[in-house]
Order: structure tokens, then C-alpha cells, then sequence
């Protein structure tokens, strides 16, 4: 690993062997090599432009749909905290949000100002840079709807504001490449009523309350829906219900979370995966694909 001596001097906070697991939902996985949390945009600009091309770099948002493997992230961990965790209201019902803030935030902040549209980001646990990247989406909606243009940070310290279009969105995808950090993002809702847009908003929280295991120590959804299927039917189908490796568990209460029982390694849960993919590939003859991200060394 670099020495401290060799990095950037930066004025955010830069820690060198970072345990992540606290930092991901799971809560399990190794250490960063290093673990940087800059103080603004221009902090994080120059750390990348002094830092050795080299260096893989990675966004950290809130960890929810994340496994970080046991032997931990090499090179940079990103993670954008409060300096980036804003949002403001522009005009014609757009939203400038940082790349940090979250998904409640967001909703919150639009239902305020009776700017609809945007209700659906309040079942999406994670933040705006997380949403971009992945086109996230849920309740018959996803960024692609709502995003004008975002201001990217790439891998070598370029600065570059891209519009949606440009972005090549697909289900639970953009062209992002690797190592590129989405630190703001403009979202256009709708006029509407705040209180239509209070009461949408806790349909979806009671909704997600009602069927999903918030409350474990899960990654969110797994597994992206195949083309004309839900995930989680060819998983139950498969009888993978309560299916468990380890510490890791098929959770009871959706078929399409896995939960850290308490004692999971990553190692556990990822494993704990793929058998769930052989299961209904064998079964269905459907190849699930992983909507979790997995990074870091085995």
C-alpha cells in the first residue's frame, strides 16, 4: 500500500487501512486501502490530479446495495459526506442535488416545495451519485425520468457536466466508466400538491416496511428482474426461501434479499448468491444477473 507520505495532501479526511464494513449495509466486508472524504469538489479535484493514475479509485454512497469482499478495496475509497449531501430548489421544478444526498432527502425536500415526480427516491436507499450511476429506479420509475444533467468527477481529476442523454441509460445501468464520481445531479419533477405528494411518499415507505427485511443487515434487491419476470417469484420457485450459507440467509420476507444473519462474512453472503443463481438457472433456465455491486479482493 502507498505510504502517507506518498499521497495528496488533502483538507478532507484521509485514512489509511479504513475498516468498511460499518460504512455498508451488510456490514461485513474488509478494509480500503484508503478511505478519502474531501471537503468539497475542489478538494476531491486535486487529490485525483496529484494522485498516481495508477491508483484504482471507487464512489462510496451509502453502502446499501454493496458487498465488499473480505480482503478488502484496493487503492481509494470516495465517499462524499455532508459538504455533498444538499439540495435546493431551482426554478421550473428542478432540484440541484449534491451527489451525497440521499434519497429521503431528496423526496422530502421536492414534496416541500409541491414539486412531484420525484416521490419514488424515497424507496431507494441510497444517495443521488449512487442513482445516476445505476440508473436507479423503483415503483414504475427511475432516474432516466427525472435527471437533466450531472457533474462528473472522472478517474483522472476531469471536471464534466453530462447531459441524461448522454448517459446511455438502461435498466440498472449508465455508461459511466469505473472510478468516475457523480458529485451533482439536476432533477426535474412536477407542480403538484405537497400533500399528494406527502401521501404517495408514505404509500411507498409503508410499502417497503410491509414487504421488504429493512430491518436486517441486507443489501437491498440482489438480483435485476429478467426481461418479463421478478426476480424474487424465480428464486421462491427455485426454493431458495430461507436458503442459508454461514452467517448469510435467503431472507424469509422477499425472496430477493439476502440478509447477514449476524455472523456472515462476505465471503458467506456472495457465495450464498451464487448458489441462488445455479439454483434457478437449473430450475428455470433463467441466468439471474447481480443488481449488487461486488468489489474488492476475495
Amino acid at each position: 500500500m502507498t505510504r502517507l507520505d506518498d499521497m495528496p495532501i488533502v483538507r478532507g479526511r484521509l485514512t489509511a487501512g479504513a475498516p468498511l464494513d460499518r460504512l455498508v449495509w451488510f456490514k461485513s466486508g474488509g478494509a480500503a486501502d484508503w478511505l478519502f472524504e474531501p471537503a468539497d469538489q475542489d478538494d476531491l479535484l486535486d487529490f485525483l490530479d496529484q494522485l498516481d493514475p495508477a491508483t484504482p479509485v471507487m464512489a462510496l454512497g451509502l453502502g446499501s446495495n454493496l458487498i465488499i469482499r473480505d480482503g478488502g478495496v484496493p487503492g481509494v475509497v470516495v465517499r462524499l459526506g455532508k459538504p455533498f449531501a444538499t439540495v435546493e430548489v431551482r426554478r421550473d421544478h428542478v432540484l440541484e442535488c449534491g451527489g451525497g444526498a440521499s434519497g429521503i432527502l431528496v423526496a422530502s425536500t421536492a414534496r416541500d416545495a409541491g414539486i412531484g415526480g420525484l416521490e419514488f427516491l424515497r424507496g431507494i436507499p441510497g444517495t443521488v451519485g449512487g442513482f445516476v450511476r445505476m440508473n436507479g429506479g423503483a415503483y414504475g420509475r427511475e432516474v432516466a425520468d427525472i435527471l437533466v444533467d450531472c457533474d462528473v468527477v472522472m478517474p483522472d481529476g476531469a471536471a464534466i457536466t453530462v447531459p441524461a442523454a448522454d448517459l446511455g441509460f438502461s435498466y440498472r445501468h449508465s455508461r459511466l466508466p469505473d472510478g468516475a464520481i457523480v458529485t451533482a445531479a439536476r432533477l426535474r419533477g412536477v407542480a403538484d400538491d405537497p400533500a399528494s405528494i406527502g401521501a404517495e411518499m408514505d404509500r411507498i415507505a409503508a410499502a417497503r416496511e410491509a414487504t421488504q427485511p429493512l430491518r436486517s443487515k441486507t443489501g437491498g434487491s440482489t438480483f435485476k428482474n429478467p426481461p418479463g419476470a421478478k426476480a424474487w417469484e424465480l428464486v421462491d420457485r427455485a426454493g431458495c426461501r430461507g436458503l442459508s450459507r454461514g452467517g448469510a440467509q435467503v431472507s424469509e420476507k422477499h425472496t430477493n434479499f439476502l440478509i447477514n444473519t449476524g455472523t456472515a462474512s462476505s465471503a458467506d453472503i456472495e457465495q450464498l448468491g451464487e448458489e441462488v443463481r445455479r439454483r434457478v438457472a437449473e430450475q428455470t433456465g433463467v441466468t439471474l444477473e447481480w443488481e449488487i455491486k461486488r468489489v474488492g479482493r476475495p
